[in-house]
């Protein structure tokens, strides 16, 4: 079957990375961090440090968010799970180099903008496939809320949305957190 693919989801704080670094830890296997965030200000670069300083030190950190796949055989040769951390910081990062004005854009451009970033994802899926490597990702849950008021914030809901939606299908196991509480969904 190759690769193995477990997708951990949930809202803001609700224990995702958390749930995730448990579950490439219970393996005891040489683990991969795959970090996707930019630190572009003073609180992300403190979130960054926190998640570095709460994991173990043996784990290797790999950065970046575009062409992901390119990086899965070189990771696979030193390691056995990747943990990547996380997909809705992907999305973010990929549209954002996009250069458009978001009030503005139409309806064409942003379907472009979200086929570029499908992508993304299905040669990284395609990549743990064939490199029968276990991959967990940590996305966040969007769709549980208001509908946002600015027409950026719908955009991107919209596309990382269906981006999870994806991933879920193609996922052998989905978990979804709330308050620390992981629930087993697939």
């Amino acid at each position: 079957m190759g690769g193995r693919i477990t997708l951990v989801t949930g809202g803001a704080r609700s224990g995702k990375s958390n749930y995730a670094e448990s579950l490439a830890k219970a393996e005891k296997k040489n683990v991969a961090y795959l970090a996707t965030a930019i630190p572009f200000d003073e609180g992300m670069k403190d979130r960054i440090k926190k998640h570095k300083e709460s994991r173990p030190k043996i784990w290797t950190t790999y950065e970046g968010y575009n062409d992901l796949y390119k990086m899965i055989p070189k990771i696979k040769r030193e390691h056995e799970v990747i943990l990547l951390d996380c997909i809705t910081i992907m999305v973010t990062n990929l549209m954002f180099e996009e250069d458009v004005n978001w009030d503005k854009i139409s309806h064409e451009v942003i379907d472009n903008i979200e086929e570029k970033i499908k992508d993304q994802i299905i040669k990284l899926i395609k990549a743990i496939r064939e490199e029968d490597i276990w991959c967990i990702m940590v996305t966040n849950e969007l769709g549980m809320g208001i509908v946002p008021e600015n027409r950026i914030s719908r955009i991107f809901r919209d596309i990382a949305g269906r981006i999870n939606q994806l991933i879920a299908r193609e996922a052998d196991e989905v978990y979804f957190t709330v308050s620390g509480i992981p629930m087993r969904l697939k």
